[in-house]
């Protein structure tokens, strides 16, 4: 929760592939708040406010995450609306001549979009959300161990590389400094 806040105002992209990862981390743990508490909790060096922060944050999200169907797959709202808010500001970003670097590190990084949309034959998962995808794919394939083609590390790179530069304008945009004029983008 701390570091979830912190992640959130320092780097979107990090922030919600860690969200990512505390929904599977809660779906290992069976939606099970004492399992959380001895599986994660239990391992940091808290105080008992701390720690009481903490079981009342996973537990608010496990409430959340039965509340909204997604205890075996899926995102919490509160995540999918980090999408949407990310996909609003690439769509503006796309759509506006002063960005003529956003829209070329865009089309750099489409074709390895295409390409992954293809092989997974999810169709109904915009760009953004596929770049994230495999972002968190390649996250889950390093803490396996797994091997990683050249290919993949290629194409991982430039999509890392994409999502940074859109994290990047989402904070200038947060704090009014992305389209500093511009009353209609709001």
């Amino acid at each position: 929760m701390v570091l979830a806040s912190k992640k959130r105002k320092e780097n979107i992209a990090e922030y919600l592939l860690y969200m990512w990862q505390i929904e599977d981390l809660i779906r290992a743990n069976n939606l099970d708040i004492d399992k959380i508490e001895k599986n994660v909790i239990d391992k940091f060096d808290l105080t008992p406010d701390q720690h009481k922060e903490m079981v009342d944050w996973y537990e608010s999200l496990i409430d959340m995450m039965r509340r909204e169907g997604v205890e075996k797959s899926g995102h919490l709202q509160l995540n999918k609306n980090t999408i949407i808010q990310l996909v609003d500001l690439h769509l503006a970003l796309l759509q506006d001549p002063r960005f003529p670097d956003y829209s070329a590190e865009f089309y750099k990084t489409l074709p390895y979009i295409v390409e992954l949309r293809s092989k997974s034959g999810e169709t109904k998962v915009g760009e953004i959300e596929t770049c994230f995808n495999a972002l968190y794919g390649m996250l889950m394939l390093r803490l396996q161990g797994k091997e990683i083609t050249p290919e993949t590390q290629t194409a991982i790179a430039q999509i890392a590389k994409f999502i940074s530069l859109l994290a990047k304008d989402f904070h200038l945009d947060e704090e009014d400094k992305l389209f500093p004029h511009d009353e209609d983008h709001k």
